[in-house]
Parts: structure tokens; sequence; C-alpha cells
């Protein structure tokens, strides 16, 4: 085995620590010679490539961060070659690839200074990856690490875990048969505190969420001090930067101008708040307009509009921290108006608006038969994904002029939440034999669209006839730090997301938790402040579901009658290749001469699927017959002649099964020619009488035909 050679002639420094059972080490100098700073993570046998680039100078004309965190899926990690058949070169990410890249943005992208206009670039590419724990968390670490030995403004180091719940008890880096379970939780934070928290829940309490948090937020630390080792051996050089903040002068000018004008003037319910705070904007305009002159005001005009939006924040942070009152008016408990409708759409299968304040949703659900399930091929997995929910947002829900596109991450990311949140309710193949899509149509938004979408998407799988297991409801709550007292909000609105210090949104049942969602904008926060957000969300939860369920408590006994219907039946896994014959030869003629659709799995399980309930009865029999083993005793009505020979006639009973009727079994009389009875093709009644030895069927038409009578 050769040894890798650093250009720079740098010493490869590498450092490690046991980590939840295993070694983890972080490497330095090997790979990525010319990157701002690379950094290899080994855990198990999963490889981390942790690329990181970092602006010389900020760039102009930006009013946001311009930080990108991507994940690389490589199916050469897994040992795999894409199943696609024309596809075999990774492309655009995948879904799960994409919503890794948030999870790891989330708990990095608050520790960069405000005004931080350097762009930055972070890529985690997973080199090989150990099948018993997503390789997830040790791209966050090593991510974390690469940005750390950047020396640019980065307060870290973090590091994320992934928790299941096993038997009752929390694991870490739990494989991914054991997250399907109970409980799948990452948790990412710094020394001081919990940054970021995301779950997927089949009904937890709110207890038992707080304690794998303080779980998860523990046993990270060595991850952390890892971290701190490997920036030390390396020793890093601060990078010299410029932030890009409201000009001091502008921002008093503005402030001063606008002293009197903010507080209760501006306390009004959305869209009304909105309008006073854009005509306030337009006479600050006008005014400065005036004072400097227009072209002075034009070449300065971002930072005016910056100080304006400045001080707009802490007016709300004050109104709320010192007088216990929110923009709208509203107390810190209280949520929005609450207004659904279900059964909106007439030609769609389940439709629904859920209007909370400002923010609206409309859901359409459609479902269709199991053939319509979308596969699922990436490094991590594959197989189907039989229900799948789609957001869409497009500029106008804000008011806004913006071209239409495809699904960005935001998107996908708060498609995937109410995805989450409805998942654990959702019934069985058996229970429910259908493929599910919902599509969430943002019609306005003003905070908490993502919740918004998980209780239109319920009401509107209740109007399918969808069999949830119980309705679900989501509420974002928000947060304000007073020093060390915490101000929760409960049902945040745009104006406390943006001045706020957390995002906090959680779904579920009355009986628990389905989803969370849990961001901080502070450098961490203590797990007893996490815990009252979760109590108060709780309440105001439970008075969303309380509003669903008045307008449809369980799902619609009736499907809409343009819904496909489909049934089950359950064969002998051994008779499916005579159900698909030769070349599907046999399902082929089937649903050509009946109609229906069908999809049979490996257990045995066919599913038959048709607008047509005949359609369904005659392709059930089809394979009924198919599929039936032949019972003696059993009289067989209407079935043809196949073959007459000299010594009797061979009649099939079902296909694939001839039986012989003797001669002597066709008349109570004597019979001297079969052919003076029956003829080929002519559809007789008999009775299985008796199988031989050597399988072979014995038929009776006179016996039938005692039988029938003897009924009569």
């Amino acid at each position: 085995m050769g040894k890798t050679i650093n250009p720079a002639g740098k010493p490869i420094i590498t450092v490690e620590t046991e980590f939840c059972g295993r070694t983890l080490s972080l490497e330095v100098g090997r790979l990525g010679f010319r990157t701002s700073a690379s950094v290899v993570a080994r855990y198990g046998d999963t490889v981390v490539l942790a690329s990181t680039m970092v602006g010389d100078k900020p760039l102009q004309g930006f009013d946001y961060f311009p930080l990108s965190i991507d994940y690389e899926e490589k199916m050469y990690a897994s040992g795999k070659i894409s199943g696609s058949r024309f596809i075999k070169r990774e492309g655009r990410p995948s879904d799960d690839a994409i919503l890794i890249g948030r999870l790891i943005d989330r708990p990095i992208r608050p520790l960069w200074p405000k005004g931080y206009r350097h762009e930055v670039q972070g890529v985690a590419s997973v080199l090989s990856m150990d099948p018993d724990f997503r390789p997830d968390m040790i791209a966050m670490v090593a991510l974390s690490a690469a940005f750390m030995l950047t020396g640019a403004p980065f307060d870290g180091p973090v590091a994320g875990v992934r928790v299941g719940m096993v038997d009752g008890k929390f694991k870490a880096f739990a494989t991914p048969e054991e997250l399907n379970g109970k409980l799948d939780l990452v948790v990412a934070g710094t020394k001081a505190g919990v940054m970021m928290v995301e779950a997927g829940a089949n009904e937890v309490t709110e207890a038992e969420v707080i304690e794998a948090i303080e779980y998860a937020q523990k046993i990270i630390q060595p991850a952390i001090v890892l971290q701190e080792e490997l920036i030390k051996k390396v020793g890093v050089v601060e990078q010299e930067f410029e932030l890009s903040l409201p000009d001091t002068d502008i921002q008093q000018r503005v402030e001063s101008w606008l002293s009197g004008k903010l507080g209760a003037g501006l306390r009004a319910p959305y869209p009304e708040r909105n309008d006073l705070v854009r005509q306030l904007r337009d006479q600050m305009k006008d005014h400065f307009v005036e004072e400097i002159g227009e072209d002075a005001y034009n070449e300065a005009k971002n930072e005016y509009n910056d100080a304006f939006q400045m001080a707009l924040h802490k007016d709300v942070r004050q109104g709320i921290v010192e007088e216990g009152i929110r923009p709208d008016g509203r107390k810190l408990t209280e949520v929005r108006e609450l207004s659904s409708e279900v059964g909106v759409l007439p030609r769609t299968h389940g439709s629904s608006i859920f209007t909370r304040g400002l923010t609206q949703a409309m859901n359409i659900v459609t479902v269709a038969p199991l053939s319509y399930v979308q596969l699922v091929d990436t490094m991590e997995r594959e197989g189907e994904r039989r229900y799948f929910h789609h957001y869409n947002a497009p500029g106008y829900t804000v008011g806004e002029v913006k071209r239409l596109s495809g699904p960005g991450r935001r998107e996908i990311g708060h498609g995937y939440l109410a995805e989450r949140a409805l998942a654990a309710v959702l019934p069985t193949e058996e229970e429910f034999p259908y493929t599910i899509r919902s599509v969430t149509e943002i019609m306005s938004q003003n905070g908490s669209t993502s919740m918004a979408a998980t209780c239109s998407s319920c009401l509107a799988l209740l109007d399918a006839g969808v069999p949830l297991k119980a309705p679900v409801s989501g509420i974002a709550m928000g947060l304000m730090m007073n020093g060390d007292k915490p101000m929760i909000l409960t049902d945040i609105a745009d104006a406390e997301d943006f001045a706020g210090d957390m995002d906090f949104k959680v779904a579920g049942t009355a009986k628990g938790i389905t989803a969370l969602q849990m961001d901080m904008k502070l450098h961490g926060l203590p797990v007893d402040v996490l815990k009252e957000a979760l109590d108060q969300g709780k309440v105001g939860r439970s008075h969303i579901l309380d509003h669903m369920t008045s307008i449809l408590p369980e799902a619609r006994k009736e499907m809409s009658p343009y819904a496909p219907r489909v049934e089950s039946i359950k064969i002998n896994p051994d008779k499916i290749r005579e159900v698909i014959g030769k070349g599907g030869e046999m399902i082929n003629k089937i649903i050509a001469e009946t109609g229906a659709e069908i999809d049979i799995k490996d257990d045995g399980l066919v599913f038959i699927a048709s607008p047509n309930k005949t359609s369904i009865d005659a392709a059930k029999q089809y394979i009924e017959n198919i599929t039936a083993e032949p019972e003696v005793g059993k009289i067989y009505v209407d079935v043809p002649v196949v073959t007459v020979m000299d010594f009797g006639a061979f009649v099939q009973i079902m296909p694939g099964k001839d039986g012989l009727v003797h001669v002597s079994e066709m008349r109570e009389e004597r019979v001297e020619r079969p052919g003076d009875v029956v003829k080929e093709g002519q559809k007789v009644t008999v009775k299985l009488v008796a199988i031989d030895d050597k399988g072979r069927l014995q038929l009776s038409m006179k016996a039938a035909q005692r039988e029938l009578n003897d009924k009569k």
C-alpha cells in the first residue's frame, strides 16, 4: 500500500476518539489540497470527505449570507450501480440528499456573524458507507471541523447524532430498520446547547422527546472535543473579514424618524399590519428623498431599508419582551383565527382548505393502485414509496413577482416535514391498498406554511376516505429571550419569526408527537427552554386539532366516485407464476379481457384495481380460477369440453386443469359413442369424484346431475 504525499510538505494530521461505541477519526492533509480546508471523517466503515471554500472578500449587493451546503451521495459508497436502465451516473441530488444538506445547514448557518457576506461553500461527499447506520451525522461533524479550520468567523464546532428508540431505550447510530420504529430523532448542538432538532415519531410523548434530546446533547460532546483537538494540532490562522452592517449614521437617523411611529400604532391583525408597515416605509422614503435628494437616497437605498427592517425587528421584540403584546395584538399563547373546508373540488379524490390568519393552504389528495408507487434508488436505500407529499409555494403567495420553476430546497423540505407528520397514522397496504399522493398548494403565506400543509393534508386525506389511525395537527412556536427568561410564542407569524430566536414546528395526534423540527438563531439553547416550548406547543396543537375534528372528525365511509376501486385477494405464492404466465401472457390476457389493473406482491397478495366493480369481480374470478385447487365432491357448472375420445371426453374444470368424464359417467343409461352426447367446446356440468395417485381428475356428468336433482 502506497503513501499519500502532501505537495505542500505538511504532515497528515489525524485525531481520534471513542464516540457512541465506535472510533471516530478526523484527518487533515491527505485529500483536497486546494480547498480552504478539507477533512476526512471515518466512523466504522463510513468515510466522508468535507470540502470547504471561503471567499477572500465579501460579495457586494447581497442582503443575505451566501452560504451553500451540499451533501453528495455516491452510489459506489454503498457498492451499488444505479438501478436505472438509462442513468448510471449521479446527477441531480435525490430528495434525500437535499434534505440532508438542509439538515446539516440548519445548525451551522446561525453560527456565522450577522452581516458576513463572504461566499462560503461546504460539500460533504460520502466515499464509503457503513450500512449499519446513516452517514449524515458524520458528514455534519466533518463539515463543522472543516469550517473551523478555514479560519473564518464560524462560532463552532457543532456535532450531531441520530437517535432511535429500541425496546424503550435510546440508541445512537441506530440501524435504518430500528429508526423505522417509535422514534427517529436528530439533535445537533454546540458545547453550550442545542442548535437544531428534527424528528419523525410514532406518537411519542413530549417527555420522551425531551429525554431523548438531553441524551443526545450529552453524547455529542466527544465529537466536539475532538474537533477542538484537531484545531489545536493544525494551528488555524484567523481570516480577515468585513461585515456588511447598516451605516450607524443612517441607522440612527432612521430610528430617530421612526420614534413615536412604531409600537401601538403598528399593532393590528394581518394583513392590516402589513399595509401599515408598507405605508410607513413609503413615508420614510418620501421624508429622506426630500431631505437628502432622490439621487443620494437611491444610492443608499439598501442601507435605509436595512435600517428600517432592523428598527422594526427591535420594536417587535420590545413589544413582546417588555409588554407581552405581539405585533398583531395577540397574547403570547393565542392562535390566530382558524377556518377550514373539505370537499372543495368536485373531481379530485379528496380536497381541503385550511386557513390560519393570513396563512392559507389548499390540499388535494389523489389515490391510485399500488402499481403507481414511486421507485426509490439512492445510495442508502432502494425500494418503493407508497405515500408522498408535495408542497408548492409560488411567489404570489408572499405578494412577489417570481418566475415559476421546479421545487427548491425549501419546498422539498416543507413537503417532507408534512409527509413525515402523517406517515405514522397511515393505514397499512392491507387496510388501504392504494398509492397516495398529497399535494399542498400554498395560497397565502404569513408564518408556518409547513404546519398549515400538515393540517390541510390531514383533512384532505380524511375527505378522500383514507382511514387514518388518528387526525394530526401541527403548530409553529417562536421564542424571544429576555436575558435568561424565555418568552415563548404560540403560532408565530412572519414578523415574529424574523425578529425571534427560534423557529419550532411540532405535529402530532391527541396521543403524541409524529414530527418535530426545531431551529435556533441563538448559539445554543438549554434543554429546559425546549421543554417549555414543547409543553406550550401541545396546548396550541390541541386547539387546532379540536377545530379540525369539528370540520371532519374521521375518514369518509365512501370514497369519491372518481377514485379507482382496489380490492385484494391472497393466493398461494407458488401460484404467482401461473397467474403471470409465460412472458406475462396470462396476466396480460386477464387485464385485456377485464380492464382491471393487477399488482402482485411476492407474498401472494394480489391487488385488483378498476373504477368498475364488475371489472374487479371478473378479474378476481379469473385469478381464483387459475389458482384454485380441484376439490373432490365439488360440482363445476358450465365448463368446456376440450377433447372428445372413443372412451369419453376431457373437460377443463379450471384453467390448466382437465379431467376425464368416462363414457360410463355421461348418462344414467348406456352411451355407445361419447360424440353422440358431447361436442368439443360444449359447456357441461360435472362433479369431481376422485383424484388418483398420479393426480388425474375423474369427473362425472351423471353424478353431478343426480346431486342437482336431489337438491331440487
